[in-house]
């Protein structure tokens, strides 16, 4: 697979072992997965990152350029780097800081083995009771006839340049956002533009729940509910949505909970009806709104949705059950007039300011300091 990244790729091969960087690259499956997980790499912000899988990879064969086994040594004999080190490596890096752990422990090996079931080896080797981790030598010490190439020096030094890559888009991308929220008052049709040409369904996940929550925030703040314990002293409530932490957290299926009805929303991407009812399962089949990433009907969304779960269950009652727990499907031409309609309230500039403040949250980004940026 080519794509814009793959000539970074092989400028820092070539640079390592000279001639033999195409037919490195061509026979080593650990760099043709490397590649393919960078696709994104100049795409800027709203194209999926990858960096979970990239940073296992990353962690491991640091670790292994740290004890030196790429120059001698045998690494069969190593006792394994720790966990609790590995994964607060990870949080150090470029867009670490919220990675959870399935990287490490399963997810790598399971999407590295779909991409390549002809492969016996897989990139990560560990034993879950002493909590100890390897890179796979065997992936990273390829030859080519007589003559063996270490590729970890490589391989770190090519993450390395993906992640500068990914971090000058994003700064791009809050310069832009920073410079819309200044100029929204002037040139209202712009921001409108842009901030719909997040909500499409190439868009990074973590973008694509950072805008829906600002406009849903927005779209929902001014409706009033009455709550009371008695009909004479009903309190008026304005509806008020939270975003429960960082996108893909591991928090139970909720992205955004709403106060005070208690409505939970998760955003997803997929169709996969397995994913929607665990998310169901994860919160004892509690009502769900699911903010879906598709620009399908909402009609066709469902359909697709209770055709999938009935060839999972044969059960009537069963498929019934879990429809039942679907509060409510809003996909993206759903947001984008739920959008305009806050943009006609004059809520654009309130949108905009939500949207930057999350993505910094998001992305860990700091703007530089009124010293910082007289000196630039």
């Amino acid at each position: 697979m080519e794509h814009d990244f793959t000539p970074v790729i092989r400028k820092i091969l070539a640079k390592h072992f000279g001639e033999a960087a195409e037919d490195l690259f061509e026979k080593s499956p650990l760099l043709q997965y490397i590649n393919l997980k960078t696709v994104s790499a100049t795409r800027g912000s709203k194209a999926r990152s990858s960096f979970a899988n990239l940073y296992a990879i990353y962690v491991l064969a640091e670790d292994y350029i740290h004890h030196g086994f790429e120059k001698k040594g045998d690494y069969s004999k190593y006792e394994g780097a720790q966990f609790t080190r590995l994964f607060k490596r990870q949080r150090e890096l470029p867009f670490g800081r919220k990675l959870q752990n399935h990287a490490l422990n399963h997810r790598l090996n399971e999407e590295f083995r779909k991409f390549f079931p002809q492969v016996d080896a897989q990139p990560i080797l560990r034993v879950a009771e002493t909590k100890r981790y390897w890179i796979n030598e065997k992936l990273i010490v390829s030859s080519l006839g007589r003559k063996s190439f270490n590729l970890a020096l490589s391989i770190v030094e090519i993450i390395d340049a993906y992640s500068e890559m990914k971090q000058a888009s994003f700064e791009e991308f809050i310069k832009t956002c920073l410079k819309l929220r200044e100029v929204t008052k002037k040139k209202g049709a712009e921001v409108e533009d842009f901030v719909l040409g997040l909500l499409a369904p190439n868009v990074d996940a973590r973008i694509f729940e950072i805008v829906s929550y600002s406009i849903l925030k927005y779209f929902y703040h001014d409706q009033i509910v009455y709550f009371g314990f008695q009909l004479d002293e009903l309190e008026k409530s304005p509806l008020v949505l939270y975003k429960t932490g960082r996108t893909n957290a591991n928090d139970g299926g909720i992205d955004f909970v709403m106060k005070p009805l208690g409505r939970f929303f998760q955003v997803t991407e997929t169709l996969d009806v397995r994913k929607y009812f665990l998310d169901i399962d994860k919160i004892e089949r509690y009502p769900i709104t699911f903010v879906i990433k598709s620009t399908d009907n909402i009609d066709d969304l469902l359909k697709k949705l209770k055709e999938g779960a009935e060839r999972q269950y044969s059960i009537k009652a069963i498929v019934d059950k879990y429809m039942a727990c679907i509060e409510e499907v809003i996909n993206i031409p759903t947001l984008q007039e739920r959008f305009r309609n806050g943009v006609a309230q004059g809520y654009l500039s309130a949108m905009m300011e939500e949207i930057v403040r999350q993505s910094k949250v998001e992305f860990n980004y700091e703007e530089p300091d009124e010293e910082d940026a007289e000196e630039e």
